[in-house]
């Protein structure tokens, strides 16, 4: 395996000042001394020395390779001069944003779901991208979709009514994203990417159970809701009959209890308005 190390160029600036000199020279010893084939060979020497300067951008590099042969990797910003012969490839170094695809998956528990994630990423080892693999930036693409369908392979997309402690896809938060950038991590490494951040940025059942798995959402929301509203009158209820023993507004016997805790819990816990009907004589 190729690991990265880096390479010090020459100063781009007096090697330039070194080529204006020595092309003054060349110019010079043609029209004074009258030799052509110093000024031929000075002409080519002088344009292999232009050969050699590059510019490095900032978080940004240049893979030097002479002949097949890695040479190091310079990362100084900068108008930098090296071998003529070194092919200089240029390697960004700074983060990048990709949004995976919207892959189509089956979680823990078998159902098909959408799901997709953005990654950031950044190259870290030159030599790596370069070399161990074809083309780093497809490789990662590749890597994060595989990455992606063994996470929504390891967790349900919800809480099933049965289990309510597992983590999931939809309420595990920063565990899921923390075990999808271990992933990547993983499947990265040999690339010399460094993952920045990995979230999971779209999650939805597929097409086929949607409308089913929304019906389940409701009724588990309806009776949650229902459960909620249950208690809160049942303890109204009670206060007001401890209430009204208290302050001895009226003394009911039971069956009169009875019946007023009836049309309470039918007043409070009804989805419709209540429609009074006034008793304008006794109570009995």
């Amino acid at each position: 395996m190729t690991h990265e190390k880096s390479f010090t160029a020459t100063n781009g600036y007096l090697m330039l000042l070194f080529w204006l000199l020595f092309s003054t020279a060349t110019v010079l010893s043609l029209a004074l001394l009258g030799q052509p084939l110093v000024f031929a060979l000075g002409c080519v020497a002088s344009l292999l020395i232009l050969g050699g300067f590059f510019i490095v951008a900032p978080n940004s590099s240049k893979v030097l390779v002479l002949f097949g042969k890695y040479q190091g990797t310079e990362k100084r910003d900068g108008f930098h001069w090296a071998n003529p012969f070194f092919s200089k490839q240029t390697v960004s170094l700074r983060a990048r944003n990709m949004d995976t695809e919207k892959i189509k998956v089956n979680d823990k528990q078998g159902n098909p779901i959408i799901i997709s994630a953005v990654v950031v990423w950044q190259v870290t080892e030159t030599a790596h991208a370069m070399f161990e693999v074809d083309d780093y930036e497809h490789y990662v693409r590749v890597q994060s979709d595989a990455a992606v369908r063994i996470l929504a392979g390891h967790y349900s997309y919800d809480h099933a009514e049965e289990d309510q402690t597992d983590i999931t896809l939809r309420a595990g938060g920063e565990q899921v994203n923390d075990e999808l950038e271990r992933e990547l991590h993983a499947r990265l490494i040999k690339a010399g990417v460094s993952i920045i951040e990995a979230r999971i940025n779209h999650l939805a059942y597929a097409e086929e159970i949607a409308g089913a798995m929304l019906q389940r959402q409701q009724a588990s929301a309806i009776i949650a809701a229902r459960r909620m509203i249950v208690e809160g009158a049942v303890g109204m209820v009670e206060m007001a009959l401890e209430k009204l023993e208290k302050d001895k507004v009226v003394s009911l016997d039971p069956e009169r209890q009875a019946a007023m805790v009836s049309n309470l819990l039918v007043v409070l816990c009804s989805d419709r308005a209540a429609h009074p009907v006034v008793n304008a004589g006794s109570i009995y």
